[in-house]
């Protein structure tokens, strides 16, 4: 059983915890995820199943869409609903247009300060360990990109909305950047991965579910190939010659895969899938500009294959 499952993760629950049960529902041997959603926040998980671990360094760059609901006015130290309130200010001053000017003003590339309460590491310890020991570590502020940003609805001091961002991006230092904006501080008291990695909400499956599913055998069926994971992926279907090359891990060049007839490869998508005649996943080769060479970035093919 080898490929990814979309899981509805539930607020409340790690996503640590969500992969582990979702190990256990599969019997699987392996697994892992394309990126941490925060406890209390609910929605999409990618979870990796057994040989498809190896594909979440693929799908990482991925876009995330999210929504998110912000309270004004009340500051956290841990920038959500979970922490402990350091600040409170007067809102009552703020209008929706006040509130959409500044909201626009996030949308673009920025550099943004990883929260302290966060699964980042500092010297191999995660730093919402060194903070709840009362060190808090702060990183330097890393590059992000944040395609939309739309104010839903304003119910003050509550405003929902919606967001399209880089990975790597915490949209609860976003809220706590916007509140600070506004003047009157506030905390990120609500959020809902909708999209992940390509996949949606529409896609995922909710832990009781998926444990109907077991209870039935029929768990197998939540499970998505390999080979469309990678939605994004241009790829080819290899006959029997390109198959037996990669099989034996022999070199490969252009002229073992019709390169003129795929996207030119960038920084952010330099990768081909090769599948073979049945649809399975059978390596991932890495190209780099006119270079003649083709780069084996993971060979997924089994034994009889």
């Amino acid at each position: 059983m080898n490929g990814i499952l979309i899981l509805n993760k539930p607020a409340g629950l790690s996503s640590a915890r969500g992969v582990a049960r979702v190990k256990r529902m599969l019997q699987a041997d392996h697994t892992g995820h394309t990126g941490t959603l925060d406890p209390f926040a609910s929605g999409v998980l990618v979870c990796c199943i057994n040989q498809a671990t190896r594909l979440a360094r693929f799908m990482m760059p991925c876009r995330k869409i999210y929504e998110g609901t912000l309270m004004l006015g009340i500051e956290t130290d841990t920038q959500d609903a979970t922490g402990t309130v350091v600040a409170q200010h007067d809102w009552t001053d703020i209008t929706r247009p006040d509130v959409q000017r500044v909201f626009q003003r996030f949308e673009g590339a920025s550099l943004q300060a990883p929260p302290a309460y966060s699964a980042l590491k500092h010297q191999g310890v995660p730093l919402y360990r060194l903070a709840r020991q009362g060190r808090p570590v702060r990183k330097p502020p890393r590059p992000i990109h944040i395609a939309w940003l739309r104010v839903l609805t304003v119910a003050l001091p509550r405003v929902r909305f919606d967001v399209c961002c880089s990975p790597g991006t915490y949209v609860r230092a976003l809220a706590a950047d916007i509140g600070r904006e506004l003047g009157c501080g506030g905390h990120l008291c609500e959020l809902t991965r909708r999209e992940s990695d390509g996949f949606n909400l529409d896609q995922a499956l909710t832990l009781e579910a998926l444990e109907a599913l077991a209870h039935r055998g029929a768990q197998a069926t939540a499970v998505i190939p390999m080979a469309k994971a990678l939605t994004g992926m241009p790829g080819i279907t290899a006959g029997p010659g390109l198959l037996g090359k990669i099989r034996h891990g022999s070199p490969l060049t252009r002229q073992d895969i019709d390169i003129d007839a795929m996207p030119e490869p960038t920084a952010l998508a330099p990768f081909i899938k090769v599948v073979d005649a049945r649809g399975e996943l059978a390596a991932v080769l890495e190209r780099s500009g006119a270079s003649e060479t083709l780069k084996y970035a993971g060979v997924f093919m089994g034994p009889g294959r």
